[in-house]
């Protein structure tokens, strides 16, 4: 008795700390499946959730634009001085010569060679003309952000920089972010640093100088701009709680569009300069040189596909839930039984499908026979085919509609409630579940389980 006890107490304890270290469900957060087949009353049918592609390193996709187009070293060739030291000048520039050329998609080639292979701009020959290059990084495709942005420089960071996106393919530009020395007396704004945003500043655009020292520093070569660090304003210092993260996604359409870009642009003001005077009998000390920038991402798909394919130099996504396009952004021919919507994030952990529906969902209409002895179509019903299954546990009344659980609404009970009410799904009166129930209860028994278990044995007689 005493060694099945104590297996009890094992097991629960066991379960306790399982309990206890597992503050998400494992398979939250990835959204990487758009459907499953799943048994019900009705029998084998599907259960749609909200998907999304991986994250992946998306520079392998883009097309890279510079402006001045005739900006990158080389021609002619041109000798270089070395920022550190202005009588060590033995790095030569030239086109024409494979191992002496730096063109722009040594960007983007495999880290770690040696030496480091890099793109490099002409030198400040033109000096007190501003040595000013843009850097266009477009991918013809909506793109969601997942990781910081990283630029790595050769060359000394620049003491001036600004950091832009474009929303629609180029055509408009917003700043992302400003960098300099002194961002006072560059662009006249108070310096700030991401840690000095809150929940309700994220989206503000800041100056920054923790990345524009002027002179050479051994380890101090790059410059980002910090997703990472403004998803932890959601969802904590280590991002376990993406859960809020996702929610604040799917609720506010301007969170969601600012870490979400066609393009990219590097705007580069002035070089490092190592000194606060420019040294104009050796202008070939200055010049830009990038041998690495990072963009993690995934392609937007509006919740409605979890892969993206690379074809003809194109990114689209494979979409789902009978939706159609670039991004799936509409429905596909004859699914139109209620207007586009994108996928939800909510509730957590699936999310919500909200498919496309065939035309023309309604009462059966009876097949009539014309004089030329021809059934009219018959229209399609609820219930009828596994894209028209009631979801999230409606049951289907008479193929004509879904009776919905009292957290759900909709034709096919797609649809959160708590979506249309006051405080919308984050509310206490929201109907929906809080995001940890299913742990806490559990926990909760298990204490209980376990005082049940330790009173019973004190009550044992000792000779046990």
């Amino acid at each position: 008795m005493r060694f099945h006890f104590a297996l009890t107490l094992q097991a629960l304890w066991t379960a306790l700390c399982q309990a206890a270290m597992q503050h998400y469900p494992a398979a939250w957060g990835h959204y990487d499946v758009c459907k499953s087949q799943v048994y019900s009353d009705e029998g084998l049918t599907w259960d749609y959730m909200a998907c999304q592609p991986e994250a992946a390193d998306m520079t392998q996709y883009l097309k890279v634009t510079l402006d001045p187009p005739n900006i990158t070293c080389g021609d002619p060739p041109e000798t270089y001085c070395a920022l550190e030291n202005p009588y060590m000048c033995n790095n030569e520039c030239d086109a024409s010569t494979e191992e002496l050329a730096h063109p722009p998609e040594l960007m983007f080639d495999i880290e770690g060679r040696n030496p480091t292979t890099f793109w490099q701009s002409t030198s400040w020959k033109k000096y007190p003309k501003a040595l000013l290059v843009n850097i266009t990084l477009s991918w013809n495709k909506t793109i969601e952000l997942t990781d910081d942005i990283v630029l790595t420089f050769e060359s000394g960071r620049p003491e001036q920089m600004v950091l832009e996106k474009s929303l629609d393919y180029g055509r408009t530009w917003q700043p992302y972010q400003f960098y300099a020395t002194d961002c006072l007396d560059a662009f006249t704004m108070e310096p700030k640093t991401v840690q000095d945003l809150t929940q309700h500043t994220l989206l503000d655009i800041i100056c920054t100088e923790d990345y524009s020292r002027g002179y050479v520093w051994k380890y101090d070569k790059t410059v980002r701009f910090e997703i990472k660090d403004r998803f932890a304003l959601f969802a904590g210092p280590r991002l376990h709680n993406m859960a809020s993260l996702y929610g604040q996604l799917d609720t506010t359409k301007n969170l969601r569009d600012f870490f979400t870009i066609t393009d990219l642009r590097i705007r580069l003001l002035r070089p490092a300069t190592g000194a606060t005077m420019v040294d104009e009998n050796n202008l070939s000390r200055y010049f830009y040189a990038i041998s690495d920038i990072k963009v993690q991402g995934r392609c937007k798909c509006n919740l409605h596909a979890n892969s993206c394919v690379y074809d003809k130099e194109k990114l689209s996504c494979e979409c789902e839930h009978n939706t159609t396009g670039p991004d799936c952004g509409r429905c596909k021919r004859d699914y139109h039984g209620r207007a586009w919507s994108a996928g939800s994030y909510l509730p957590i952990p699936k999310g919500t499908a909200n498919i496309c529906v065939p035309n023309n969902i309604g009462p059966v209409i009876r097949p009539n026979v014309s004089s030329l002895g021809v059934a009219n179509r018959k229209e399609a019903r609820v219930c009828d085919n596994e894209l028209l299954r009631c979801q999230n546990g409606g049951v289907c009344v008479n193929n004509v509609r879904c009776n919905c659980p009292s957290a759900y609404t909709g034709l096919l009970c797609e649809k959160p409630r708590c979506e249309s009410e006051l405080g919308g799904c984050g509310g206490p009166d929201s109907g929906q579940p809080p995001l940890m129930p299913l742990s806490s209860l559990r926990l909760l028994l298990l204490l209980l389980l376990g005082s049940a278990l330790l009173r019973e044995a004190s009550c044992w007689p000792a000779a046990l």
